[in-house]
């Protein structure tokens, strides 16, 4: 049975009502039972996960160690006697043939020896003794039994992804399944046939029936990739790629599923008939291979505890460079035969065991809510957090990006938020847990002023980025502006390098650009590794930089958005820099490739007072170049049109039609209001395209818009003739 709707799924239980410090067992029981089947519920069904997996093992954890001291509170319907969540209305339900079936947990090298250990007393294998320092990580950790059998296990990844079973027919794919609740699950055959990394026909001569088991799952770059179209679109975000494979696979309609990047990797069996059981489970996955299903190549043969441990810590160490998410690795005997004379128990196999690395993910608080001034003036917001140990260190601040992702994830003060740390990545909010938020939680106001220097913090129509507009005088920029300043391709100031700016600025020598025309020989002999020959060339680099010419001048002074060939322009169209100093937006516009970003940019830039005095600084100081009288330009033909871009255009790139639209004087912005006078839209348009039809804004498609250009660039040429 299909639902109609995706509303048919049921809403989330609420949260259980704490309990008093001294509740008693059976209370804690079913406490416990309750807040892990409500977080089961919105990470598998709802795909809206409220807790690291770190929380939700813990409360497990404490819930297998209640049942275990008090057996008699121990019943069929726990948690701990399943796996995942029941299977969504909106599909049919598949009964597994073999149960699919979880696996114990490993945190520590001790568990993982003692795993080993049960295996060989299981297989009648003996074990021998292993320094401690060889077995273990740190060398001052020594375990009662820190011995290495002579088991043979395979190893591979564990993938953070979405549990999938594919049942082969004489070859063809004929259904595919979710894990449900292990014994149960869900239908989504339509939508994995479009996932193009599962063959839909095995090759070679295959077995009459072969059940695969493997973890659907989204790739890094595909994940980026499309939490970018779906913002572009209006659309919700995914918080991580996990998030993003489950989502995609529940789809009521296939073609949305299509549309999404999802991969696959196969990494066991289920039903088999018409064949022989593989001898080992490594010869199993090469098999699988050789039938063209995709298999991690990840993955090793070992022996023992030790060769466990090696597996664990070469993956560890590269975790951050695969292109997917794992949040651990996983071990199975190798031989099939010893598999089955290992057997199960309760709701897993005795023969295998997932080893977690540490959790990147923890939930704290938000403290407050700060910015920082980057190298380029890029004004960044950071949560301050209450002290929380994530990723092996101790996390107190993470990056919020910028204000409109602090608007996406609804970040206020005084929130319970998901940190997340992978390597030696910034640590990031990753997620608001809402019901958590407390009643004085206070919003985010961004500053408009440089918390550093106290310029006027702009955003750009079309960028998320806030910056400092104090580009000559902001401690913050002070050294990449002076490396720009005195770069060949501007003030061509020759040895003044960025470990000699680093030296001039750390020793507050030198505070703006004008500050380099009062060092001497003698201050910059003192600079480590600067001998007085190196000094004296320094100091006639910078006395030979003070004759120059304008555009150089111009492109120095390091405004955004303003290059090289930009600099030129307004050289040649202004004439003299005091033409430049007094113009405004609209005499801006009027230079040659100067749309209405740039524009506002460098109007920005001249209408800070201490930017403009550090340039009079300059002249004072003799910087100098030959000036010229200005030059007319003719009207741009869309000059105070405004244009909305949305979509996927079916040629232009959106930067190319950007480019387009501002050349010819249009204001391409960023948002869709009153004052739009056209939106065009290509595939995939969103939230945009809707909100310019109830506007009535005219809507173009690319076709329009290069006619609207065309049609533009003549009207402007025949008045220019008729004038």
């Amino acid at each position: 049975m299909i639902a109609k709707t995706e509303g048919a799924r049921a809403p989330a239980p609420a949260p259980a009502a704490p309990l008093p410090a001294d509740a008693s067992p059976a209370d804690r029981v079913q406490w416990l039972r309750a807040e892990l089947e409500r977080h089961s519920y919105q990470y598998y069904v709802l795909d809206t996960p409220t807790i690291p997996d770190a929380d939700y093992d813990a409360l497990f954890s404490e819930l297998q160690a209640l049942e275990t001291e008090h057996p008699d509170l121990l019943t069929d319907d726990s948690p701990t006697q399943r796996v995942g969540g029941a299977p969504l209305a909106a599909f049919d339900t598949v009964r597994h043939r073999v149960p699919m079936l979880s696996l114990n947990n490993g945190f520590e090298d001790e568990d993982v020896a003692g795993f080993d250990r049960r295996c060989a007393q299981g297989l009648g294998k003996t074990a021998v003794a292993a320094p401690a320092a060889d077995l273990f990580s740190e060398p001052e950790a020594s375990p009662a039994d820190s011995s290495s059998s002579t088991v043979e296990y395979s190893c591979e990844l564990k993938f953070d992804g979405l549990a999938m079973s594919l049942r082969y027919e004489d070859g063809k794919l004929v259904q595919a399944a979710t894990r449900g609740d292990g014994e149960t699950g869900e239908d989504v055959t339509a939508n994995v046939r479009t996932i193009k990394a599962i063959p839909l026909k095995l090759r070679g001569k295959a077995p009459a029936v072969l059940e695969v088991r493997g973890e659907v799952f989204m790739y890094r770059a595909d994940f980026d990739k499309l939490n970018a179209r779906q913002a572009e679109a209006g659309e919700k975000t995914f918080v991580n790629p996990r998030n993003a494979a489950a989502g995609s696979l529940r789809q009521l309609d296939p073609r949305i599923t299509a549309k999404r990047p999802l991969s696959f990797f196969a990494y066991g069996m289920g039903e088999l008939q018409g064949a022989d059981r593989p001898p080992t489970h490594s010869v199993m996955l090469d098999g699988f291979a050789t039938l063209g299903l995709p298999v991690c190549d990840e993955r090793r043969v070992v022996k023992g505890a030790q060769g466990l441990l090696s597996f664990y810590r070469d993956i560890g160490e590269r975790r951050d460079q695969l292109p997917y998410d794992i949040d651990g690795v996983v071990y199975k005997v190798n031989a099939i035969p010893e598999q089955e004379q290992l057997g199960f128990v309760s709701r897993a196999p005795r023969f295998a065991l997932a080893h977690k690395f540490p959790a990147q993910e923890m939930t704290t608080t938000v403290e407050d809510i700060e910015v920082q001034v980057g190298r380029t003036g890029a004004i960044t917001p950071v949560a301050r957090l209450a002290p929380v140990f994530v990723g092996g260190v101790t996390v107190t601040n993470a990056t919020l990006h910028n204000e409109d992702e602090i608007r996406r994830k609804d970040v206020h003060v005084g929130d319970t938020v998901i940190v997340r740390r992978a390597g030696d990545v910034i640590p990031e909010v990753v997620a608001v847990v809402l019901e958590r938020r407390p009643a004085d939680a206070r919003a985010f106001v961004m500053p408009t002023a440089c918390p550093v220097c106290g310029s006027h913090i702009e955003k750009l129509e079309g960028e998320a980025i806030a910056r400092c507009t104090g580009g000559l005088i902001c401690a913050a920029q002070r050294k990449q502006a002076l490396i720009h300043f005195a770069q060949r391709r501007a003030m061509d100031v020759d040895g003044l390098g960025d470990k000699i700016v680093e030296q001039l600025v750390d020793l507050g020598i030198v505070r703006t650009p004008a500050d380099l025309y009062k060092l001497g020989v003698a201050k910059l002999a003192a600079l480590d590794r600067m001998a007085d020959k190196s000094a004296t060339n320094l100091v006639e680099a910078i006395e030979k930089s003070r004759e120059t010419t304008l555009n150089r001048f111009i492109f120095a002074l390091g405004i955004r958005h303003v290059g090289e060939a930009t600099a030129k322009d307004l050289a040649k169209h202004f004439g003299k820099l005091d033409n430049l100093l007094a113009a405004d937006e609209a005499a801006l516009l009027e230079v040659n490739d100067v749309g209405p970003v740039v524009a506002q940019s460098i109007a920005n830039f001249l209408a800070e007072s201490h930017n403009v005095e550090v340039i009079e600084q300059l002249r004072a100081a003799g910087v100098h170049w030959a000036e010229s009288e200005p030059t007319a330009r003719a009207p741009l033909p869309l000059a105070g049109k405004t244009i909305v871009l949305t979509g996927t255009l079916p040629t232009l790139s959106r930067e190319d039609a950007k480019e387009r639209l501002e050349a010819a004087g249009a204001k391409v912005a960023g948002s869709v209001s009153k004052k739009t006078d056209y939106v065009v839209a290509g595939a995939e348009a969103g939230s945009k395209l809707e909100k310019a039809q109830t506007l009535g804004v005219p809507v173009l498609d690319e076709d329009g818009m290069l006619k609207l250009l065309a049609d533009a660039g003549a009207g402007a040429g025949e008045d220019t003739q008729e004038g």
